[in-house]
């Protein structure tokens, strides 16, 4: 049976509203083929911001209906492989941005992407940092558009979101309704200046369902780290439940005390800033592979 591809259908919300491009079974590979954040908008040499279309922003391909996955349950995306573009772009936009109260002038800049390379202009080449920004279900409530991110997923720019990670989404809606987009060439933690190194790719991933397991936000594992990702419009209260939820999970994995977990988590924990620029900021508890093998 030949892989699915999907392409050419994009969403700009997460909504358990939006009609399913295809049906996946549970445990299927398939490829999703993006545009960059701006929809493509700013390929061409010449476009300008004043040009865009702001209402398509940050799209997502798809979505896929999982056959199988069912309120309450898990959806797990192992993230095979993403085929980057042979061209980046990123922008500068006055007040947007950590430094966007300084910025007095939009700009446009165009980078060439090959053999592994981003061309930042005719001095600076540095490597790719491939990532997914926007991956997620359909939210519990309503619709989220895809340049926010929650705990149904949506943009939360989180660069460990790469080739040979793992992630866990809760599931609220009868076949999740997943979709993913925005992939960077390389994007640095906190996204600084709003945009990443945007760009169209190619992300190959694979669907499965976890049954008899529920979890409060999106969870992510690579070969180095246990992750708990949380995004809050108030970056203190995220950094509080990423925080709880990974003290609970090493409590009930490791068989320790909230106080023992605390501790080890102080002592061997990291806490990454994943965005800082979105409505709702972004950030990951992690805890090392040496001490915690898996999420689950």
């Amino acid at each position: 049976m030949d892989m699915k591809i999907i392409e050419n259908k994009r969403i700009f919300a997460f909504d358990c509203k939006n009609e399913c491009v295809a049906e996946v079974e549970d445990g299927e590979i398939l490829i999703f083929r993006t545009h960059d954040c701006f929809d493509n908008q700013l390929s061409k040499e010449g476009s300008t911001i004043g040009s865009l279309n702001w209402d398509c922003i940050n799209p997502a391909t798809g979505p896929v209906y999982v056959k199988n996955a069912l309120p309450g349950d898990v959806l797990k995306v192992e993230i095979l492989e993403i085929a980057l573009g042979k061209q980046g772009v990123m922008c500068a936009l006055p007040d947007n941005g950590v430094l966007g109260s300084l910025v007095k002038k939009e700009s446009v800049k165009r980078l060439k992407v090959e053999n592994g390379k981003v061309h930042f202009n005719e001095n600076i080449v540095f490597d790719t940092n491939t990532m997914i920004g926007v991956i997620g279900v359909a939210p519990e409530n309503g619709s989220i558009n895809c340049g926010t991110p929650g705990n149904h997923g949506g943009n939360m720019d989180n660069k460990r979101i790469t080739e040979g990670a793992t992630l866990y989404f809760p599931v609220f809606h009868n076949g999740a309704i997943f979709s993913l987009g925005d992939v960077h060439a390389a994007m640095g933690d906190g996204e600084v200046m709003v945009s990443g190194v945007e760009i169209s790719a190619d992300v190959k991933v694979r669907l499965s369902v976890i049954k008899g397991l529920s979890i409060e936000t999106p969870m992510l594992e690579n070969d180095d780290i246990c992750g708990v990702i949380y995004s809050h419009e108030e970056i203190e209260k995220a950094v509080f439940h990423a925080v709880r939820i990974m003290n609970d999970t090493v409590q009930k994995k490791l068989g320790l005390s909230l106080n023992d977990a605390g501790m080890l988590l102080s002592a061997v924990g990291d806490l990454k800033f994943c965005q800082v620029v979105d409505p709702e900021r972004t950030v990951m508890m992690c805890i090392p592979k040496s001490i915690l093998a898996q999420l689950f």
